[in-house]
């Protein structure tokens, strides 16, 4: 259960990242909401994260939760952000997913 839970964690990593990106390109009260999102998804993410580490090693949980938030931010930023999708990023984030795959494998 502990790593669904990590992996949900990890997931409102990827969104209070994309809240940061989205009150970037935003202004008055519209900012202001995306940092409340920013905010809630923070509080979120290190709750589920800490949950987490409750049963799971910490050096993993931690690796873990900090590649599906690069994986996640990656392609919010390309899909979402028109940030380039050149052979080597994509190249990178497979390595990195390959590796996040790695350590659930090896890890109890």
């Amino acid at each position: 259960m502990n790593w669904i839970i990590l992996i949900i964690a990890g997931l409102f990593e990827v969104g209070f990242t994309t809240c940061l990106g989205k009150a970037k390109h935003s202004s008055g009260n519209e900012m202001y909401l995306w940092y409340l999102g920013f905010a809630v998804s923070l509080i979120i993410s290190m709750t589920l994260l800490v949950k987490a580490t409750q049963t799971l090693p910490l050096g993993t949980a931690y690796a873990i939760w900090t590649g599906i938030g690069a994986v996640g931010t990656v392609l919010m930023g390309i899909f979402f952000f028109k940030e380039p999708a050149d052979f080597w990023r994509i190249f990178f984030i497979f390595t990195l997913i390959a590796s996040i795959v790695g350590l659930k494998a090896v890890s109890s």
